[in-house]
């Protein structure tokens, strides 16, 4: 290769150049300028590579590369615009909290009706809608008595739900004494009436009643032990009683054909998803 001497082209006048290393070398190498090939010198202690950018310098009719320089920085992307969507944290998203819902179900008897000396009581109105009895009036001949209300399906409507209060309405009607007396109540295994005796279980006392028009209150609506309510949603339970192991205390309480509000029972419930 020629030096510039050699070439027909003149590059004399134009100060200091720009080329590009075409070879590499720490003493001369070949450089291309301008679309011309030249031999060029390198001054000590500078390392040339294939095409590394290099100033050069004319001497005389000689050349001289006198530094290299690096390609022009990379401009940095631009961050990126916010989202919505906060980073990742590199852990799994937690659970969602439970959504709790509640509510309130009313459940009038499907039945009421009053059991004594082996049979539903007919004498006293529809055996589907009759008063409740309990106990024995005084002087009678006639058999001990038990009272009862059925709910069928409604309260297992809510199956799985939490129920956190139970209340029944009561009316006491004329029968016996007017004091004030508190009925026996029972929860009852069967949710409709069945042909014989229904199968009593767990008791508690219920509210103290006088008779309606002589002694006041007549009515309540009384709060249920809570797992009572329980058991009628679950199925284990599905009716209410008044039935005592003895004579008195005798009381009547009022129950559908006499009041439509009588034996209904109400559940508080919630349930969580």
């Amino acid at each position: 290769m020629g030096d510039f001497a050699d070439t027909r082209v003149s590059l004399a006048g134009q100060g200091t150049l720009v080329g590009v290393a075409l070879t590499a070398g720490s003493t001369a190498c070949i450089a291309g300028v301008a679309g011309l090939q030249i031999t060029v010198r390198i001054v000590a202690g500078l390392t040339v590579t294939v095409g590394s950018p290099l100033l050069i310098l004319r001497k005389g009719s000689t050349y001289w590369a006198i530094a290299t320089f690096g390609a022009a920085p990379a401009v940095p992307p631009s961050p990126p615009l916010p989202s919505d969507t906060p980073p990742s944290s590199g852990d799994p998203a937690p659970a969602p909290k439970p959504v709790t819902t509640t509510g309130t179900l009313t459940c009038p008897p499907i039945a009421t009706s009053t059991w004594r000396d082996g049979h539903w009581r007919t004498d006293i109105g529809s055996s589907t809608s009759a008063d409740t009895y309990q106990g024995r009036y005084s002087g009678s001949g006639f058999g001990r008595m038990s009272g009862f209300a059925f709910y069928g399906s409604k309260p297992r409507s809510i199956a799985g739900a939490t129920v956190t209060k139970a209340t029944v309405k009561l009316r006491r009607l004329t029968s016996g004494d007017f004091g004030k007396r508190s009925p026996t109540l029972r929860l009852v295994s069967q949710s409709t009436r069945p042909g014989g005796f229904p199968t009593l279980n767990e008791s508690t006392t219920g509210p103290a009643l006088g008779v309606r028009g002589q002694v006041s209150p007549s009515e309540a609506t009384f709060q249920l032990p809570t797992a009572w309510g329980q058991a009628m949603v679950d199925g284990t339970r599905g009716g209410l009683a008044i039935s005592i192991s003895s004579d008195d205390p005798y009381i009547r309480l009022a129950g559908r054909g006499s009041w439509s509000a009588a034996w209904t029972l109400t559940l508080y419930w919630r349930r969580s998803s």
